[in-house]
């Protein structure tokens, strides 16, 4: 039997937000991609919860997580991020944030960006998205473009569909349901 975000978060003080309205929703916005990306990869071996407990300082620490700025970190800011407690202090983690900073503000020029590079993709099942993104991208296993796709609405949802974010987001028809 499958577990579903909607299981738990529904009414949570953690979760709940993100899951009404965020987790699914089909999203373009150049920084609140990086942002999930940022996150899921933050995630990794951790709880969702922590992260969404630390997203704000993840917000202040990645400079409201602009392409450009943060692809133009150096080692004074890799110490800082390091040295940073309002956010997961990983070497590889925080490297692959500056990394994927670089490669996200190089698709511009190839696919008008990050959202362009991905609609450029599509449709992908979620084996062939996972080997796209380990030859772009830093720190991106199965699991967290998995979770990365999803959360963005081009893996199918993630919401049982008796969920009213689920309902909310058929309504937006994110690209998984392009290809039903």
């Amino acid at each position: 039997m499958a577990t579903y975000y909607c299981d738990f978060a529904i009414g949570d003080d953690v979760h709940g937000s993100y899951h009404d309205h965020e987790y699914g929703f089909p999203e373009e916005d150049e920084s609140r991609l990086f942002e999930r990306l940022v996150l899921e990869i933050n995630q990794a071996g951790l709880s969702w919860a922590l992260i969404l407990k630390k997203r704000e300082g993840f917000h202040a620490a990645y400079d409201g997580f602009d392409v450009d700025r943060v692809a133009e970190y150096g080692d004074a800011d890799r110490r800082r991020l390091l040295d940073d407690a309002q956010i997961i202090r990983n070497k590889l983690k925080i490297n692959a944030a500056i990394v994927n900073a670089q490669v996200i503000r190089d698709m511009r020029e190839s696919h008008g960006g990050f959202a362009g590079w991905l609609r450029a993709h599509h449709p992908l099942d979620k084996a062939g998205w996972v080997k796209l993104f380990k030859k772009a991208f830093k720190f991106t296993g199965g699991e967290i473009t998995g979770e990365f796709l999803m959360s963005i609405g081009y893996l199918p949802s993630p919401h049982r569909e008796n969920c009213p974010a689920y309902r909310k987001i058929a309504l937006l028809n994110p690209p998984w349901m392009e290809t039903n």
